[in-house]
């Protein structure tokens, strides 16, 4: 499957790392600390709103030193101001990458195809302003002249992820009497278990489709409307359904008025659409105001990204470390913890935002890959995760490197549960770094009067090999700013990791396979079909689900 040999590996910056990890692999950052007082606040970043420690890595001066190399030999610094200027650098679509248009504060022309585009996104931005503070103020009503205060966006990939995890991550923000829910499945029991919850008089969808096509999107959408429909008839349609899309045909087909038609572009990719009219549920939870501030939040890491040097520049430094783990220690996967309950959605976020941004074989030289792309992300809310997989983190056989994301203050300071949860996630990064040896394991346990027999077969399994990876993101507060910077650095990262990679970030032709040979699959399912030819094990599973169903 593999073909020539690409670029990355043939960098002589990629060989002086290669050469470098040799002499890497065992050093213990125990010992970096011991040697170096100042290792903490060198390798610390502070922004005004934002801190990244990255001190627990295995690192030095000469890693960093090669792994910037790495990125100017890359290229780096180019393809962030082409991405800026809006050339096309997604280059198997030909389209160019301008979420960072979405969140232009300073208003400066962006060209595509020589026409500035910020007068449309103004447009878009102004017309949700409207929409949704009309809403929220009960000015939009339902058929029967009731307030809308049950929201429910309609859609999949970033077109649910993204809204989804913003409006949780910002529950505090919330107008009092608003409600949102979540629709993306194609599985009956994500429409059935909304539909149950929600007043018909009462509930807005918001149908998120570019193309108003997506067979999931318009599956559960007809079944919403349905529902809808039957309690109310056919006119309370245009009263309860928007659209988030640019197919005016299709939209106003469904019964939608195409004023409330919201539009997004070809150079917004769905993973990178919460910035947009995708965006919509958001703006009507929290407000317009908290929705732009949201933006105000990624605009300020964008001019951090695009004008700070590499060496301080947080998304290139945390996707350079993604890459030293990834190619050279071949640590795989990666682990996103954020201590705060609200932030629950934003590893699954992330795991859209990276494998199918990165998740790629073919490089940008139209050649197979030979090396690691995407890790594995996984992650979830701390505590809770420390009761699950830190198990394996802390004495597995496979080295998981691991962003800890924690507010200084809570939105909700309970008693001492705040800075027990702090306490908690700073122990986490110091025990995977530091571990305990498995004569540290024995002395305390005879330290705390163990006899010693049972001190000796137990200090084994009580010993922590340490020396395991880990970021440390701090900011004070989770709020829009912040949340608004936290998500641009991460889509910022991933961008610098595909750079490295030579790849293609923003294409996700992945996706399309599997959902072409569903499609074959429905007639049959269906009893509508039959002799297609399919392997011997798919062609046996439908004649089983056919079987079982009837």
């Amino acid at each position: 499957m593999f073909g020539k040999k690409p670029e990355a590996n043939k960098s002589r910056a990629w060989k002086k790392l290669e050469k470098h990890y040799k002499k890497m692999r065992d050093v213990e950052m125990r010992d970096l600390f011991r040697k170096d007082p100042q290792r903490a606040e060198r390798y610390t970043i502070n922004l005004d709103s934002m801190m990244l420690d990255y001190s627990k890595n295995r690192i030095t001066d000469r890693t960093m030193a090669y792994l910037l190399m790495l990125a100017k030999e890359s290229k780096l610094a180019e393809k962030v101001e082409a991405m800026f200027k809006g050339d096309k650098i997604n280059s198997t679509e030909n389209r160019a990458v301008l979420h960072v248009a979405l969140r232009n504060r300073e208003n400066s022309p962006i060209y595509v195809d020589g026409k500035n585009v910020m007068p449309e996104i103004n447009a878009v931005l102004a017309k949700m302003r409207k929409f949704s503070e009309d809403v929220r103020l009960g000015k939009f009503v339902g058929q029967t002249g009731k307030k809308l205060t049950n929201i429910v966006n309609i859609g999949i990939g970033g077109s649910d992820l993204g809204p989804k995890m913003a409006t949780e991550a910002l529950r505090k923000y919330w107008g009092k009497d608003i409600k949102c829910y979540f629709i993306s499945n194609i599985d009956g029991t994500a429409c059935s278990e909304v539909l149950n919850k929600v007043n018909p008089e009462e509930t807005l969808f918001i149908v998120c489709s570019k193309t108003f096509t997506t067979i999931e999107t318009l599956t559960n959408a007809k079944t919403c409307r349905k529902w809808l429909v039957d309690a109310l008839g056919e006119h309370a349609v245009a009263k309860h359904f928007v659209a988030v899309s640019t197919n005016a045909k299709e939209v106003e087909k469904f019964g939608i008025n195409t004023e409330n038609m919201f539009e997004f572009w070809d150079f917004v990719g769905g993973r990178y659409s919460v910035w947009s009219a995708i965006g919509l549920s958001i703006a009507i939870a929290v407000g317009m105001d908290n929705f732009e501030k949201m933006l105000d939040g990624a605009h300020e890491m964008d001019m951090h990204f695009k004008y700070t040097e590499f060496s301080k520049n947080i998304p290139v430094i945390l996707g350079l470390l993604g890459v030293w783990y990834n190619d050279f220690f071949h640590f795989n996967n990666t682990a996103v913890v954020p201590y705060d309950q609200y932030l629950q959605y934003v590893p699954a976020y992330l795991q859209q935002l990276v494998m199918e941004s990165n998740g790629k074989f073919v490089s940008n030289d139209d050649t197979f890959i030979k090396y690691q792309t995407s890790p594995v992300i996984f992650g979830g809310a701390g505590t809770d995760v420390q009761h699950s997989f830190f198990q394996m983190i802390h004495q597995g056989t496979s080295i998981v490197p691991v962003d800890f994301i924690v507010p200084a203050i809570s939105h909700n300071e309970i008693g001492e549960h705040h800075e027990i949860l702090l306490a908690n996630v700073l122990a986490q990064g110091e025990a995977l770094m530091k571990g305990k040896t498995v004569k540290e394991a024995y002395d305390e346990m005879r330290r705390a009067g163990k006899p010693k027999e049972e001190a000796k077969r137990l200090k084994k399994y009580k010993s922590f090999p340490g020396n395991r990876p880990s970021n440390t993101i701090i900011f004070k507060k989770v709020d829009p700013y912040t949340l608004g910077m936290l998500i641009a650095m991460y889509e910022h990262k991933t961008f610098v990791e595909g750079v490295i990679w030579n790849i293609d970030s923003f294409d996700q032709m992945g996706v399309e396979l599997g959902k072409q040979m569903a499609l074959s699959i429905l007639p049959e399912l269906q009893n509508n079909a039959s002799g297609i030819s399919h392997d011997a094990s798919t062609a046996n599973l439908i004649a089983t689900i056919r079987r079982l169903r009837n």
